[in-house]
């Protein structure tokens, strides 16, 4: 099996989507747009918490960490 690279060799490099309203996916979800933070940056405990669990959720959605 031979594997195909995602790239033309363009030392500026290589986007995944134009704008915040494309969709994207990683192995085989459901693609998604891009979304805005759930939450502001915080600098207190609870809220860089709620960052976190908003971050993994991202991530999930997008294919990349398995839930």
């Amino acid at each position: 099996m031979t594997v195909e690279v995602i790239g033309n060799g363009n030392t500026d490099g290589t986007t995944l989507g134009n704008s915040t309203t494309e969709k994207v996916s990683f192995y085989g979800t459901t693609t998604v747009v891009q979304t805005a933070p759930a939450v502001a940056v915080g600098t207190d405990l609870a809220t860089v918490i709620l960052e976190l669990a908003d971050l993994r959720a991202q991530l999930v959605a997008l294919g990349l960490i398995a839930s």
